[in-house]
């Protein structure tokens, strides 16, 4: 009876291991809105470059006043909302769905403030590498680009 007990007991026990989804805790990404970086750039978000998974949370938090937090549009992952945060406030995004998420500061865009979250896989990896961005903010984009990962 008692190796009876015991290979139920086992089985029982395999059982729940696999019949129980295993929930990862997500993650909290900071993004700070700053006027100047520790090497000197001028209007940026450091870091510029987060990688995240689904279920992360992304907060934007403005260090220096003046700056906010957005989307840029059209190269954003489809069906996800479009993020404006206000200015000079927190912003936070919670991160749902796989793709590449590029944030501006509206009034700091063309001078290069811009921001790469990669959520899992670049789905729409294609459609940011062919945009172009304004001013100083292309140089930037495309140097957190390069820094994507299958």
């Amino acid at each position: 009876m008692k190796l009876t007990h015991q290979i139920l007991m086992a089985g029982a026990i395999t059982l729940s291991a696999v019949s129980t989804p295993h929930v990862a805790s997500a993650a909290e990404h900071i993004i700070e809105m700053r006027n100047k970086d520790d090497a000197g750039n001028l209007m940026v978000f450091v870091p510029a470059f987060v990688k995240a998974e689904v279920g992360d949370t992304i907060k934007f938090v403005p260090t220096d006043k003046g700056h906010n937090a957005q989307s840029v549009p059209n190269i954003w992952p489809a069906d996800v909302p479009e993020v404006k945060g206000p200015f000079s406030k927190e912003v936070v995004f919670k991160a749902e769905k796989d793709g590449l998420y590029v944030f501006k500061c509206l009034p700091h865009y063309g001078m290069g403030m811009v921001a790469l979250v990669q959520v899992g896989k670049p789905v729409n990896l294609d459609a940011v590498k062919s945009f172009v961005a304004t001013g100083k903010a292309k140089q930037r984009l495309d140097a957190e680009v390069a820094k994507v990962t299958p």
